[in-house]
């Protein structure tokens, strides 16, 4: 369990960098955040058919929340698994754990948006794949550092 929750603590710091990457992305680039994140949620609340509440502006914002906050359970949820594998002895080196890390993190969120057919990976300019692959590659590098510091320190 202690590794766990040091996943989840690790995956939220690699959950940090990976938006701090994607934002500073927007910044150089001058891009627009993607919308990917609150059509996944809007995709999978119809085919759960879970009604989202409100109308307009009103629903726009709530998808956009919802978005944001799913991104954020990735990151946590991703984390906590890489630790619980950590815990029970798969450590692979670091910057293979690391790649590995945001590998993960990277299938979890663009596997599900091809599975809904909210996107399509494969015809994606490069552009689109750099700004995919370079966040969660500090995504995994934060969260796989973050989680071998705690993991070095004494129980208690």
């Amino acid at each position: 369990m202690r590794s766990m929750l040091a996943g989840a603590a690790a995956g939220a710091a690699g959950t940090t960098a990976l938006n701090a990457v994607g934002y500073a992305d927007m910044v150089v680039r001058g891009r627009a955040a993607s919308h990917a994140p609150e059509q996944t949620i809007e995709t999978l609340a119809d085919q759960v058919h879970l009604p989202l509440p409100g109308h307009g502006d009103v629903r726009e914002h709530r998808l956009a929340g919802l978005g944001a906050l799913s991104g954020i359970a990735t990151g946590v949820g991703i984390g906590a698994l890489v630790g619980a594998l950590h815990g029970s002895g798969a450590r692979p080196p670091g910057v293979f754990g690391a790649a590995l890390t945001g590998a993960a993190a990277m299938a979890a969120t663009d596997g599900t948006m091809a599975v809904l057919k909210v996107t399509d990976p494969r015809r994606w300019s490069f552009g689109s794949w750099m700004s995919d692959v370079l966040p969660h590659l500090a995504y995994g590098a934060v969260t796989y550092a973050v989680l071998a510091v705690l993991d070095r320190r004494p129980s208690g």
